[in-house]
């Protein structure tokens, strides 16, 4: 639009011009002496305009002449700036895709020629992230002290620096490294997103549970962080502030408590330690309401175990909550052990049977089956107390070895079909975990050998072995000869009597069927105890 009103006017002007020229038929004259020159008006009016373009062209002409080495100078600059461009996308494309030695190489070249402070730094930060990728630290830390030596005096180069630099030792471990680069920057009221972030990552690292606690309910409130992390981390947090208040021995614990906002409370750790503190305060009523809001929004079983943990005079109003939250999740293993405790505290023998016999029934757990063993010692019934205590050892140890190995070599229970655990399935258990009780007797011939808990029962037994042979045994051949593809059981062997043939080893041995009855004992369970059959 300008363009078109500039025309305009040029043009108004030029005809302006020419009407006043056609009717003014002047002369000019120029006395110089001794020349007398006479011009025409419009003649005069057509040099000056002449004169004037002429001279711009020849003063735009020489500028142009006169500007050829600046020219130069910025050609050659955008040369240097494409190529600095050239190498850092490249280096930065190599960095992504994880190639950090070739990333490495082009960018320390980037910073070797590049002759801008603030790509220095970048080129700088680049390398470091590269060698850091590759594990080399110390190389690592020196571009990172040339990177602050360009930046000096650029705050927000400086802060980049830092942030980088605490990033990479925060991945290296090193929390408390990191924790002295982000504190300048904190203290310098620094109050960016990444930077929270590196400082929450470095404060948890430190088990700082006041700072971590709010640094993520500030992150939450700024939907920097989301929902899951941060309720993972501030609950962690809460409740270790909390216990840490409730073991100083003060009411300092009501206070962390009333900072805690409602959503926070039913948190499940931090519901957990509040309970626990109110219990420990004398106000089980609280601790109850406690876990009574935060079961229902988290059923975990650490809550539901403290709640079945209380005085008898509890136990009827935390029974019928467990009994209405049984009728919701009717499978629920840890909720129908609880209800067994609450039972048990409450004296209720027969439902805390009814509850611990459903719970056992899904899962073959110790805690049940100790729980079990405690309700029928109660009850008096001491052979079915026996027999849970000891499925309770065997859901969490090993079943003992059998005796009488001393022509055979152990038997690989990995794939023994007659080893049962407490709940009938098949399983083996690693030697070292064998437990050891008082020594047992020999059994006489007829009778199957027992477990032996006492690795000195063995030593008895060959003694009383020695004792009924009279002849010395056959030496066993070495475990390498066996082959290894012949499975044998791992039950024991009986004790030879005196008239019963000895054999070398291939030949029965004394006392039964030798070695190849254990092959019927896979198919035949009746060697088993009575509670494994079937």
């Amino acid at each position: 639009m300008r363009t078109w009103f500039w025309t305009l006017l040029l043009a108004v002007v030029a005809v302006a011009l020419a009407v006043v020229l056609r009717s003014h038929t002047g002369n000019v004259i120029f006395l110089v002496s001794p020349w007398r020159i006479e011009l025409s008006l419009t003649l005069f009016v057509l040099l000056v305009l002449g004169g004037f373009v002429a001279l711009y062209v020849a003063l735009r002409v020489l500028s142009w002449l006169l500007a050829i080495p600046d020219r130069m100078r910025v050609w050659r600059g955008h040369r240097a700036q494409a190529r600095d461009h050239d190498l850092l996308e490249r280096g930065w494309t190599q960095l992504l895709e994880g190639r950090y030695g070739q990333a490495e190489k082009d960018l320390t070249k980037l910073l070797g020629q590049t002759r801008v402070s603030s790509r220095r730094v970048l080129a700088a930060l680049s390398a470091a992230r590269a060698a850091h990728g590759l594990g080399e630290f110390a190389r690592r830390d020196r571009l990172l002290d040339a990177a602050r030596e360009h930046a000096d005096g650029n705050t927000g180069l400086q802060e980049a620096i830092a942030t980088v630099a605490a990033d990479q030792l925060l991945d290296q471990g090193r929390a408390q490294d990191a924790l002295a680069v982000l504190t300048p920057l904190q203290e310098g009221g620094a109050r960016h997103l990444h930077t929270l972030r590196l400082l929450l990552r470095a404060e948890s690292a430190l088990n700082h549970h006041d700072r971590v606690f709010t640094l993520a309910r500030g992150l939450m409130r700024r939907n920097a962080l989301s929902k899951v992390e941060a309720e993972s981390l501030i609950d962690r947090a809460g409740a270790a502030r909390l216990r840490a208040a409730a073991a100083s021995g003060t009411e300092a614990w009501r206070s962390v408590w009333k900072d805690f906002k409602s959503d926070e409370r039913v948190l499940p750790e931090i519901a957990l330690a509040g309970a626990m503190a109110f219990e420990s305060a004398g106000e089980p009523e609280e601790a109850a309401r406690i876990l009574e809001t935060a079961i229902p929004l988290h059923f975990t079983p650490s809550l539901i175990d403290a709640y079945a943990r209380c005085d008898a005079d509890q136990v009827p109003r935390r029974l019928a909550k467990a009994e209405a939250w049984l009728q919701k999740r009717p499978t629920n293993v840890d909720l129908l052990t609880s209800l067994g405790m609450l039972c048990l505290n409450g004296q209720l023998w027969g439902q805390a049977e009814h509850y611990l016999q459903r719970s056992v029934q899904m899962r073959n757990d110790a805690r049940t089956h100790a729980l079990l063993g405690s309700l029928y010692d109660r009850l008096d019934r001491s052979q079915d107390a026996v027999r849970h205590w000891r499925l309770a050892t065997t859901a969490t140890m090993a079943l003992p070895v059998l005796a009488g190995d001393l022509a055979l070599p152990p038997a690989d229970t990995n794939a023994d079909p007659a080893h049962l655990d407490a709940e009938g399935e098949y399983s083996a258990y690693p030697p070292e975990f064998i437990p050891v009780s008082a020594p047992v007797e020999v059994l006489p011939t007829s009778a199957p050998a027992d477990y032996v808990l006492d690795p000195d029962a063995r030593a008895i037994e060959r003694e009383a072995i020695a004792a009924l042979e009279p002849d010395p045994p056959a030496v066993a051949p070495a475990r390498g000869d066996i082959d290894i593809e012949e499975y044998f059981d791992s039950a024991p062997i009986p004790v030879p009597a005196d008239d019963a043939p000895r054999a070398d080893y291939g030949t029965p041995l004394s006392g039964t069927a030798g070695t190849f009855e254990s092959e019927k004992r896979n198919d035949d369970k009746s060697h088993l105890p009575s509670d494994k059959q079937g």
